[in-house]
């Protein structure tokens, strides 16, 4: 079973670190983490989706309630959330095939950030589904390079209870 647990934080140095060294010390098995600002300048949202059972997913929970510079703990349904991701994938292609790689990044509606004679840049932003999907289109060409955002999200209408 996953969760996604969403924290706010005061923005202080160290926060992320506290919070990754309580997964550590926990032995909690993280999918993913993303962590950026809020609305408010002085506060972090720090995303995370963590696996395991019931019992461990309550006492995650639990434990991230009892850190310092913790301002709030919400667990969100997945079938509650408005989720995202972005990647930014660096593609190689031959020249005869720019063209092929060409017409892929429009069909799978990638925005070119970056293009060399061999190889092109391209960014996605959406679901996870989405973000695999461009990944998996893009496999053949040879992926020379790639940065994955973790998970990011929000309760439909963007709070919760």
């Amino acid at each position: 079973m996953k969760k996604i647990i969403s924290i706010l934080v005061r923005n202080k140095p160290g926060v992320l670190s506290h919070v990754a060294g309580l997964v550590t010390r926990r032995a909690y098995n993280v999918e993913s983490i993303a962590a950026g600002p809020t609305e408010n300048h002085q506060i972090t949202r720090i995303t995370l989706v963590v696996s395991g059972d019931e019992k461990v997913l309550e006492q995650v929970s639990r434990q991230f309630e009892k850190l310092i510079d913790v301002i709030k703990v919400d667990a969100i349904p997945h079938e509650l959330a408005l989720t995202g991701e972005l990647a930014l994938i660096t593609v190689s292609f031959t020249p005869e095939k720019k063209t092929e790689i060409m017409s892929l990044i429009a069909l799978l509606g990638l925005t070119i950030k970056s293009i060399e004679r061999d190889s092109a840049t391209v960014m996605i932003a959406g679901s996870a589904q989405s973000v695999d999907t461009a990944i998996n289109g893009l496999a053949p060409f040879h992926i020379k390079a790639m940065a994955r955002t973790g998970l990011v999200a929000l309760p439909i209408g963007g709070v919760t209870d």
